[in-house]
């Protein structure tokens, strides 16, 4: 079975706490519905973006985003499939498993085969082990980075890596390193002719929501590779092809998940507030405008009927109406009067 040769450094021990600290603030926020959909849908565009763009997509963030809301854009048809294929898997995400908790072979050609749909040269090639031998290099100068594996060693390979995945051996990693390891160790198997780079990542993506640790799906480390395809490609080969010892990958991996993870709790404390965590009355359903105002709140203390006509560019009448909705939730209170009046977090 496939045994990963790594080791825990300092670097590694203090990232894994700062993420186990954004994490617990990130899953104890009191968020209401609406939020949390928003921002699992930011997740997901951002990560489709990314992903399909380090392998080439010509797609802006925007266009993504257009088509995640099912609009027409106009782009390549291949562009176009790739990106509504990355967004199907996300979406579906937690359909990737059987029994609830395990990955298999049969899975994983599942994924591979719903990540190239319609996009690939040779439709025979989606969720198919590659039959012709590929290099992993750089299109553009064609200097090569990586000799995988030979094909005929690709299926035993595959069956090694997902019963060490399943194994108690993995389950007794922690979540983030675990999938690091993943990541890797399919990037360097590389069964397919081409995706592989968007498989290994909704691996490791779906390895972390299994292990409960991104239940609810708000970050994109697809977004951190992204960034810096340099890093990214440069992390992946500091690995020895010899001895395999991925503890500079892991590293890089890790740092990856403590940045994105960061950015969510950000988002989240702005949304979120110690008052409304006070008052613990449960979940209150806001419209987006209504979130708006309370995260204009969060920034900014206070928030006056001026605000709101700025906010939304509508008339005082239009502004008073989305307030007095939220004093009657019990969610504002006023305080001052006449030209000083504003309104806090009750």
């Amino acid at each position: 079975m496939f045994k990963p040769n790594f080791r825990y450094t300092n670097r590694i021990v203090t990232l894994i706490g700062k993420i186990a600290a954004s994490r617990e603030v990130v899953l104890n926020s009191p968020l209401v519905p609406k939020w949390e959909v928003s921002l699992r849908r930011e997740a997901m565009v951002r990560s489709a973006h990314s992903s399909t763009s380090i392998e080439g997509n010509k797609l802006t963030l925007d266009q993504v985003s257009k088509l995640a809301e099912g609009r027409n854009i106009m782009a390549s048809r291949k562009d176009k499939q790739e990106v509504l294929n990355y967004l199907n898997v996300l979406e579906r995400l937690d359909a990737f498993v059987e029994d609830g908790k395990t990955i298999s072979e049969k899975i994983v050609l599942r994924i591979h085969k719903q990540l190239t749909k319609d996009s690939l040269d040779d439709p025979s090639d989606s969720g198919v082990y590659r039959k012709k031998y590929v290099v992993v290099g750089n299109r553009l100068t064609g200097e090569v980075n990586f000799y995988p594996p030979e094909n005929e060693q690709v299926p035993s390979l595959i069956q090694e890596y997902v019963q060490w995945l399943n194994s108690s051996a993995a389950l007794e990693l922690d979540a983030v390193i675990e999938a690091g390891i993943a990541h890797y160790e399919f990037v360097r198997i590389h069964p397919f002719v081409d995706g592989n780079g968007r498989a290994a990542r909704v691996i490791a993506a779906l390895l972390l929501y299994l292990r409960g640790f991104d239940t609810k799906r708000f970050f994109s480390l697809d977004d951190y590779y992204d960034t810096d395809r340099k890093a990214y490609y440069a992390a992946l080969a500091t690995v020895d092809k010899d001895v395999r010892d991925v503890t500079k990958w892991l590293e890089y991996f890790v740092e990856g998940v403590a940045v994105s993870i960061e950015a969510v709790k950000e988002r989240v404390i702005r949304l979120s507030s110690e008052r409304l965590k006070r008052t613990q009355r449960g979940q209150i359903a806001l419209t987006e405008k209504q979130m708006k105002i309370v995260e204009f709140i969060n920034q900014n203390e206070r928030i006056s009927n001026k605000n709101v006509r700025e906010l939304f560019k509508v008339s005082a009448q239009a502004a008073h109406k989305e307030i007095s909705k939220l004093v009657e939730l019990g969610v504002l209170k006023p305080v001052g009067k006449g030209r000083s009046l504003s309104y806090l977090l009750k």
